[in-house]
């Protein structure tokens, strides 16, 4: 009988790590308000087979939640507040759904998360196109250079034409569009998808049951007697007209360019009704990027970390406490980097220099929980913390090692916060501390930390109402919010008397985050750019690095 040696079993590791990089794909949705990125989720799972039956985000009262909210607010609001993780295998593939807020409010959760993931999928209205909310995300996923996958959404409705959206996305975001799929209609109604790449165009036919199963489909070739037949002679022609068009001037699709972030390939559908949703799913997982490296420094040297090194590294993107009130839990979610995780072992965290165990490490899947006894490289993983584990920190076994922090982004909406009691001023201070270490809100002080009361920043407003939740819910303070009138921020250096002589004027003020690093607020973003235009000694950064 033969035994393996301690190379054949090294090789045999080596492999199994490589093979399960190469089946992870570890995105996030970005979109704008009331785009249906809740929706879209659900129906991922609907077809990833993660789920049977499709909840609505809408239906607040009805029997099912959508899966990715398990907020009480979130319930209550029928939005989706926090970010959420959830992972499922399809075809092969084990899928990390990096879920984050899509209302209006969104908060600096979502920048975080797109830290997180190898790419991202932006969802659009097919009625409004590119807005405010997915520009700044969008900013993000540049400014990390991960590639772009754009669903058109609601394509069940009449919208802005396909041609003139696909235009007005180049031109206002400056990425090439490749649409992969085209949307077949009537005139008025979706009727099926085109797959340029197949060939085919996929029928659907609306069910009865509001999107909760899979759509019936047929897939036929445009030639078909079948599809004149259902779209009409007119449509047909106009269909073939414009794949036509597509063909001779449309952006071919590139997948080097996709991975440069360069173009983005573009589907169309409806998450709704789940048309399109399958035929996305199924393009996604063939072209998008398994975890890729990651840069760190090593001592004062710059590397790149490599998800198939054998030592374990991950960094932590998020905090959240009192997942389960009853228990005042507090998990850190980790995005394994390279090697294996592995259940109770004990890595070092750079920044302290001190051992943490992973203990009771788990996989959510919106409220419900999964012992994991190991992890790979684009997973994600929440262990339990007590209090040692802030956003950015590496965990690594080769104790040289530290990704590059996750930065700070600068609010755009300001308060200070004011107890009635004065005796509940350190309660409040603590629940600040750990709320800020999450990541929940940025918490900034004008005359230090023991000075007048501290002055929170959010990115959306929303984040105020849940500020204000979590303090009484979680911590027993009952506060109330005076609001400021800054609009624009910017953390900034320089000589502090310059900065406190920009700070005297009249449309603007000086905090410090409680790094103590220096903040200007700004009453509107064209204060902001007029005392940046004019001021040489002082430098000005949206992002302050972790």
């Amino acid at each position: 009988m033969h035994r393996p040696t301690c190379g054949e079993f090294l090789s045999l590791s080596q492999s199994t790590l490589a093979a399960e990089v190469g089946r992870r794909r570890t995105f996030a949705i970005i979109s704008h308000p009331d785009a249906g990125k809740t929706t879209l989720t659900e129906k991922l799972l609907l077809y990833g087979g993660a789920i049977h039956l499709a909840g609505s985000v809408k239906a607040r009262r009805a029997a099912r939640h959508a899966t990715s909210d398990w907020m009480e607010m979130e319930r209550e609001r029928g939005i989706s507040v926090t970010s959420s993780a959830l992972h499922f295998d399809y075809g092969g593939f084990r899928i990390n759904l990096l879920d984050t807020p899509g209302h209006q409010d969104f908060s600096e959760d979502t920048y975080r998360t797109l830290i997180a993931a190898d790419s991202a999928v932006m969802l659009l209205d097919n009625r409004k196109g590119v807005e405010d909310q997915t520009r700044k995300l969008f900013e993000v996923c540049r400014m990390r250079r991960i590639p772009i996958f754009t669903f058109v959404n609601k394509c069940d409705r009449v919208g802005v034409p396909p041609l003139q959206l696909l235009d007005d996305v180049e031109a206002d975001l400056g990425i090439r569009c490749a649409p992969i799929t085209w949307p077949a209609t009537d005139g008025t109604n979706l009727l099926g998808v085109y797959d340029r790449s197949a060939g085919t165009l996929n029928l659907f036919e609306k069910g009865k049951d509001h999107g909760q199963t899979r759509a019936p489909e047929e897939v036929a070739g445009l030639d078909d007697p079948k599809v004149e037949a259902l779209l009409g002679g007119r449509a047909r022609d106009r269909l073939a007209e414009e794949i036509e068009l597509l063909d001779a001037a449309g952006s071919p699709f590139d997948g080097e360019a996709l991975l440069r972030g360069e173009l983005s390939p573009v589907f169309f559908g409806s998450a709704l009704t789940n048309f399109g949703v399958e035929s996305f799913l199924d393009h996604f997982l063939r072209h998008a990027p398994p975890p890729g490296r990651r840069p760190a420094a090593k001592g004062s040297e710059k590397v790149e970390v490599a998800p198939t090194d054998e030592a374990f590294s991950g960094f932590v993107f998020k905090i959240q406490a009192n997942m389960d009130p009853k228990h005042r839990d507090r998990v850190a979610f980790i995005r394994v980097c390279s090697g294996r995780f592995e259940a109770g072992a004990t890595v070092l965290n750079t920044r302290s220099g001190k051992p943490i165990r992973l203990a009771r490490p788990q996989q959510f899947f919106a409220q419900e929980r999964e012992a994991v006894t190991s992890a790979w490289p684009g997973d994600v993983v929440g262990i339990h913390d007590r209090g040692s584990l802030q956003i950015g920190d590496t965990l690594v076994t080769d104790t040289e090692l530290e990704f590059d922090g996750i930065p700070s982004f600068s609010p755009e909406h300001f308060a200070r916060v004011q107890v009635p009691d004065p005796l509940r001023r350190k309660h409040l201070d603590k629940g600040l501390l750990q709320l800020s270490e999450e990541g929940a809100v940025q918490v900034f002080f004008t005359d230090g930390a023991t000075g007048p009361a501290p002055v929170v920043g959010v990115v959306g407003p929303l984040q105020f109402d849940v500020l204000l939740h979590r303090l009484e819910h979680e911590y027993g303070i009952s506060a109330r919010l005076e609001p400021l009138p800054y609009r624009d921020a910017r953390w900034v250096t320089g000589p502090d008397s310059e900065l406190r002589r920009v700070a005297r004027g009249h449309d603007c003020a000086l905090v410090h985050d409680r790094h103590q690093r220096p903040l200007l607020l700004f009453r509107s973003e064209w204060v902001r750019q007029s005392i940046e235009g004019r001021e040489t000694k002082i430098e000005f950064h949206r992002m302050a690095q972790g």
